[in-house]
Order: C-alpha cells, then structure tokens, then sequence
C-alpha cells in the first residue's frame, strides 16, 4: 500500500502559524512593532510571504496595518475585549449546547484538559486552552456556526494572552473547565451551556472591570 505523503505547508502559511503563535503566547506583545525583514530573517524566507502572511493576520484581527507606524501586533483594551466576548456569549454556549444534544465526542476536550494540566509554561496552557473551548462547539452540526466562532478565536486568545500576563488564573479556570466537560458528558446540554456562559462572563469581568460597565451603559 502506497503511503500519502504529508502536504508541505508554504511558506506563507509557515510564517503565519509562526506570527501567530509567538503573539498568542505572549512572545510578541501588543503594541511591538513588526518589521518584515526581522521576521523574513527569522524565519529564512523572503519578504514577500511574510508580508501576506502579516495581511492575513491583519484580517483576522491580530496584527494592525498602518501607513505611518507599520505593522504592529493589536492592542487589547476593554472595548475589544467587551466586543470579542460579546460573541463569544452570544454563540459558543448555544453551539455547545447543540453539541451535546447531537452526541458529539468530547473526547478532544479531554485531551485538551489533560495538556493544560500537564503544561510546563504559559504557551502550553494558552494553546490547549484554545483547544478545548473549540472542541466544545465545533461539532455543533451547523458548519456557518463554528466558521464565526472560530474567526474570533484568535481575537479571544489574544485577550486572554494579555488577561493572564497580569493576572494569572489558570487554576479556577482549569476547575471551570472541568465542570463544564463534566455536565457535557454527562448530556446535561442546558447546564453544561450555562457553565459556559459563566466561564466566559466571568472571565472577561475579572481581566476587564470596565468592560462590562461600558456593556450596561449601553
């Protein structure tokens, strides 16, 4: 039997995996300026793919293109973070409901709590943490549904990046985590939603007061 070879990524989407994760794991930080000959260096490419790759970041809300200051990695303040997870409350707790309700395995949720629990540092944890909350809505049977959580994921975890930069609260969320895969496995689709929405809610009270102030002016 013939084997299939692995794809090779290009190089484009080798130095966009590689931006993104040195931002979401804090190795670049919000504000740091992004120079595409740096970062051709680093990564041995030329500048072409390093700018499309820095485009494409651009669109997904990472990184901000100006014509004066250049390309830098976002700025996470109480507005992003209240808009980010406005959505997010407003369609992962439904898509985990769904899930729960079409029997979805929630076996990569797991496995994600089981690399949180066993990482060694900051970016370990934030990449399994990533891991696990799209584990719970990705098989929610409405493909549209995850496509939209899933383009503010990285949004979120830039938030989330910063939030624990200053105020590390891996513990209670671990605990959260765990209820919430706990209420899922056990099919209780409507406690395991309203878990989640706490989860998140309370996450983005603690890291941004103001956020959820600015929320109930509106």
């Amino acid at each position: 039997m013939t084997s299939v070879p692995t794809p090779i990524p290009s190089r484009t989407q080798f130095v966009l995996e590689g931006i993104k994760h040195r931002i979401l794991t804090g190795q670049l930080t919000p504000g740091q300026a992004l120079v595409e000959t740096e970062l051709a260096a680093q990564f041995g490419v030329s500048k072409t793919p390093v700018r499309e790759a820095l485009k494409t970041l651009a669109g997904t809300g990472l990184v901000v293109m100006n014509q004066y200051k250049g390309v830098t990695v976002r700025m996470v303040d109480a507005d992003m973070a209240r808009e980010v997870y406005d959505v997010r409350l407003l369609l992962e707790p439904e898509a985990l409901r769904r899930s729960v309700r079409r029997g979805s395995s929630l076996d990569t949720a797991r496995e994600a709590l089981e690399r949180a629990d066993a990482a060694t540092d900051t970016a370990q944890r934030s990449l399994a943490n990533r891991e696990f909350h799209r584990s719970l809505y990705v098989r929610c049977g409405n493909p549209l549904l995850g496509r939209m959580l899933d383009e503010v994921r990285d949004q979120a975890a830039l938030v989330s990046a910063v939030a624990w930069a200053a105020n590390p609260s891996w513990e209670r969320e671990a605990t959260e985590h765990r209820e919430i895969l706990r209420l899922a496995l056990d099919g209780d689709s409507d406690g395991a939603a309203r878990a989640l929405h706490s989860h998140i809610a309370s996450f983005v009270q603690r890291a941004f007061p103001e956020a959820q102030g600015k929320g109930e002016q509106e």
